[in-house]
């Protein structure tokens, strides 16, 4: 009775941590990746019956295994590389006697989600504290003086005297000399001075520009953008294998015993983010209603309740349209003010927006957080610009939800006056008033016939 218990004690609790697991979405990581070494050529000598001399046979090494990645539709984040952030490929085995190839490495192959940026970025360094420092006991001759070549041309140790007058001397000839060979101070120096002590102001600018890098991104260099399904990219190339003695037979020497070893395979760190792939993005502070306008117009199946809350990973759902066609439309968690400068989970939600063409705009018109509809497009669009001034550029509509209730029609009118150039979308989630008109726009600006 008490091993029945147990067991299913166990399933449940396996139930349950799975689940949870499920959950877990994960958009970047840093990871080290290293691929198969190269294996070692032999070196032998055929020694078969009625063959005393059969000559050098020693085979090649086997080249190592490959790190590749693979874009997966199957994987939706990179949660698999939290659990294992260290990647290794096969190693080639060792070439043998009888010409024989070491057999080559097999690929490593990881699957990523579509719209994954690989990153080359440095690695993890472990922290020393100052204890671990050891400090070298310092004799006289740590404090004597510099080394000088003598005549013979041996460094030998220098007085303390003779230091400081050769010190002296270079210190005389890098100073600013006069015409007479005295110095001069700095508070002379004007404009009758020679110009050899000035920097030309072309030089200046030289230096100005030469020192105006562009900073580097702080994940990085990208070495990749994945964005197609079945697209492969080397993360990391195997070692080549080395050869076996037979390759260095030749006339005068007939019996080699030379051979190399195999080459390393590469090895360094790599930083993934995940960039969800869509062509609409819908934004908007949290609980204004964009999961339940993604379930209306697709398939997708976001969590949606009658409480306020935020969505904590971006959800992707794919809207059809008649004649077959379609565009995909992502909820990109909800926005605070401040996200630009990663406030709350600001880059964790803006990175998804980046590859969007077109932003739709949900505001709550019934403010039922108590919150002004145009105050917050307004601080929407003003974060996105921060974020990226690209961004800020791309076509972008607006989307009036919860007419439904009676205290819409005075925020709608608002946001009507406030933005009369732009197209807005007066619309109901819940009821689906107005989902029709919008699909029919949405359609226009991104709707596109599968391949």
């Amino acid at each position: 009775m008490g091993c029945a218990c147990w067991f299913i004690l166990t399933i449940w609790y396996s139930t349950i941590l799975l689940h949870l697991i499920s959950l877990m979405f994960v958009d970047h990581i840093k990871i080290q990746a290293k691929a198969g070494d190269g294996g070692n050529g032999c070196s032998s000598f055929r020694r078969e019956k009625f063959e005393p001399k059969g000559g050098p046979d020693g085979g090649d090494g086997g080249r190592g295994g490959d790190v590749i990645l693979v874009v997966s539709q199957h994987v939706d984040n990179l949660r698999e590389f939290f659990y294992r952030p260290n990647y290794k490929g096969e190693r080639g085995k060792h070439g043998m006697g009888q010409r024989k190839t070491g057999r080559s490495g097999k690929d490593l192959v990881l699957k990523v989600p579509p719209g994954t940026i690989v990153y080359r970025t440095q690695p993890n360094v472990t922290e020393v504290k100052d204890d671990e420092f050891e400090v070298p006991d310092l004799t006289d001759a740590n404090w004597a003086g510099d080394f000088s070549e003598d005549e013979e041309g041996q460094m030998v140790l220098m007085d303390r005297k003779e230091s400081e007058e050769s010190k002296e001397t270079e210190t005389a000839a890098d100073a600013k000399l006069d015409p007479d060979g005295e110095l001069i101070p700095d508070a002379e120096l004007d404009e009758n001075t020679s110009d050899e002590f000035f920097v030309d102001e072309q030089d200046e600018q030289v230096v100005e520009e030469e020192t105006e890098e562009e900073e580097p991104h702080p994940y990085g260099e990208i070495v990749a953008d994945l964005t197609e399904v079945g697209q492969k990219f080397t993360l990391c190339s195997g070692g080549i294998g080395g050869k076996g003695n037979w390759n260095y037979r030749t006339d005068r020497n007939q019996a080699p015993i030379e051979f190399t070893m195999g080459e390393k395979g590469d090895d360094d760190w790599f930083y993934l983010e995940l960039r969800r792939i869509a062509d609409i993005g819908l934004v908007g502070f949290p609980n204004a209603g964009k999961s339940t306008l993604l379930t209306t117009l697709s398939n997708a199946s976001p969590k949606v309740a009658a409480y306020p809350f935020t969505t904590l990973k971006p959800m992707v759902g794919v809207v059809d349209f008649p004649g077959f066609y379609r565009t995909t439309v992502a909820d990109i968690p909800g926005l605070i003010e401040g996200a630009h400068a990663n406030v709350g989970l600001g880059h964790d939600f803006l990175r998804h927006i980046s590859r969007c063409s077109v932003f739709l705009f949900v505001a709550d018109t019934a403010a039922v957080d108590q919150r002004d509809p145009i105050s917050d497009i307004q601080i929407l669009r003003k974060e996105i610009r921060l974020y990226d001034e690209e961004l800020g550029d791309r076509e972008w509509l607006i989307v009036a939800n919860k007419i439904d209730l009676e205290e819409s029609n005075v925020y709608l009118e608002a946001l009507k006056t406030r933005f009369p150039k732009q197209e807005i979308f007066p619309i109901s989630a819940q009821t689906g008033e107005g989902i029709e008109e919008l699909k029919k726009k949405l359609c226009e600006l991104s709707g596109s016939r599968p391949s």
